[in-house]
């Protein structure tokens, strides 16, 4: 598959202690805020996640997110979360305690009463034993995903390209979840089903590298690692724009078109096909070059009787 009908020697590995402390310095932020936002109880966990109740509501004009706070705070219903979903005549209203549907309808006449012309687009209520039910079966596929990787790899390749392989996929995954603090968005199982693409994505790109990494370790006989890394990334470039470019399409029609409800979706999936490109070339290669990855580890053992290896 080619994109370009020259292929270029750029040299990527000239910068990779430059990229590698650029993405020690930013992941380490990503899981600072990550824990923070977790320990103070803060991290936007979704209904999905988080017992209680989720109201969106829909309003004929642009409304104040703090009118219906007031209002539902007068009426009794204290500490809501009130946020604008998408555009300012979209609301989200979340309780920490889970409603039943007649508490959930007082709630709604209490804003009607008040002179709010609403419409109720959707009522969930998500009680404490399946919300943790919930974030402990997504926790497992995440470590199940990793452990996945980290076997597939070692059988496939060798075991310092296996490490290698997952400390990108781990800097993927914790990376777009870091950036996603950044997003007025809640963290729910949508975004979770976008990590998991990400973590898809990442390996398959990576991969790919690894792959030619191992033929031009057997063609180019000799060249140095950053040679064979260099040329490998360079071949492969071609195949990683055209993946990456079409796939940006997709994602971005899934954002114009898609709804609101798919944008967290389609953002967490885009950044994250940035960040997995990126890793591809300048984690999962730098990091298999650090941890000594050479010829040796690549070829093909050679049975006792069947003569030496053609020079």
């Amino acid at each position: 598959m080619k994109f370009f009908s020259k292929i270029y020697n750029f040299d990527f590995m000239r910068l990779r202690r430059f990229w590698l402390m650029f993405s020690a310095v930013t992941t380490t932020a990503a899981v600072i805020a990550i824990a923070a936002t977790m320990l103070t109880g803060t991290f936007p966990w979704g209904i999905d996640f988080s017992k209680g109740t989720l109201i969106e509501l829909g309003y004929g004009q642009p409304v104040e997110t703090e009118a219906i706070k007031q209002v539902l705070d007068a009426a009794g219903y204290s500490n809501p979360v009130v946020q604008h979903f998408g555009t300012s005549k979209e609301v989200l209203v979340r309780f920490a305690t889970q409603f039943d549907s007649e508490t959930s309808n007082k709630v709604i006449q209490a804003l009607k009463s008040a002179g709010h012309d609403v419409q109720v687009r959707r009522v969930e209520f998500v009680g404490p034993q399946v919300s943790e039910q919930l974030l402990e079966n997504g926790a497992l596929a995440m470590i199940g995903a990793l452990v996945g990787i980290l076997v597939y790899v070692v059988l496939r390749f060798e075991p310092k390209l296996a490490v290698a392989s997952v400390i990108a996929t781990i800097h993927d995954t914790v990376l777009t979840a870091g950036f996603f603090l950044l997003t007025p968005w809640d963290f729910d199982l949508t975004v979770l089903a976008a990590l998991l693409t990400v973590i898809g994505y990442s390996i398959n790109d990576t991969i790919v590298v690894f792959d030619r990494i191992r033929e031009n370790f057997r063609k180019l006989r000799n060249a140095d690692a950053l040679t064979v890394v260099n040329t490998s990334i360079n071949e492969t470039l071609s195949r990683t724009l055209m993946t990456g470019v079409t796939t940006a399409m997709v994602l971005v029609a899934l954002l114009v078109f898609g709804g609101e409800l798919n944008r967290p979706f389609a953002i967490t999936v885009l950044l994250g096909l940035v960040i997995g490109t990126y890793s591809s070339i300048y984690i999962a290669s730098p990091v298999a070059i650090a941890l000594g990855v050479d010829r040796r580890a690549l070829m093909p053992v050679q049975k006792e009787g069947i003569g030496a290896e053609r020079p």
